[in-house]
């Protein structure tokens, strides 16, 4: 059985992960070949698509030096599902900026076949 920790914590270094070889290789550890993920609307498939997505994020965001990635230690498990919250932490005075609950489905070998991420706090205009 995988520890759902792990699999946050996991996930959440993805979008922190500043070496693009890095964050790669940890993408194509964490979600399964025919992985996907849904957020505000669009939908990611395979590794391509979701190295590209995660990358653009991590440039506007992360990257930028404004946020930092985390999630909200509320981990909950059942069967295949797994849910949690993440946040964008401003880098300067530690608030939540934005936050989504992610709701993951797991394949066989604990990775994840299906990512959903429903906002919950949406980011103010900047």
């Amino acid at each position: 059985m995988t520890n759902i920790t792990t699999v946050a914590d996991r996930y959440t270094a993805v979008w922190n992960e500043s070496d693009a070889q890095l964050r790669r290789r940890a993408v194509a550890e964490l979600w399964a070949h025919d992985g996907v993920e849904y957020v505000e609307g669009a939908r990611f498939d395979r590794l391509d698509e979701l190295v590209a997505r995660i990358a653009h994020a991590h440039a506007e965001f992360v990257g930028s030096g404004t946020y930092r990635a985390a999630h909200a230690g509320d981990l909950r498990r059942h069967g295949d599902a797994v849910s949690f919250t993440i946040r964008l932490i401003t880098s300067t005075v530690g608030e939540i900026a934005w936050a989504a609950r992610v709701f993951l489905i797991l394949d066989a070998e604990g990775r994840i076949r299906e990512d959903y991420q429903l906002t919950i706090q949406p980011l103010a205009d900047r």
